[in-house]
């Protein structure tokens, strides 16, 4: 079993930045591949952001550039680096797991970008 816990998410004006965190129970370096989703109102959710434990990574097109995801196996913490951000960036932000064949869900952590 593997729990997740977002945190970072708030307030940020249009072309600011933002970080967040996704800590886990366990060791990350076990989990195969972890990721971000987002879902915004009234729209499914989305692939943000995705790394394995090898390190690497692929973006949804909507956010290369201006998005990074990296993890501290030391710290079982993956993170979302936020930057340049748009109002559509606003969404809650989903922390994912892959592990033995399960997907693992956080509870997610609100963005808004608004001025």
């Amino acid at each position: 079993q593997v729990q997740l816990v977002e945190s970072g998410g708030g307030l940020v004006q249009p072309g600011g930045s933002l970080r967040l965190s996704c800590a886990a129970s366990r060791s990350i370096s076990s989990i195969n591949r972890m990721g971000w989703y987002r879902q915004a109102p009234g729209k499914q959710r989305e692939l943000v952001a995705a790394i394995t434990s090898g390190g690497s990574t692929n973006y949804a097109d909507s956010v290369k550039g201006r998005f990074a995801i990296s993890r501290d196996n030391a710290k079982d913490t993956m993170y979302l680096q936020m930057n340049s951000l748009k109002p559509e960036d606003t969404a809650v932000y989903y922390c994912n797991a892959l592990y033995m064949l399960r997907v693992y869900w956080g509870q997610g952590t609100q963005v808004t970008v608004s001025s």
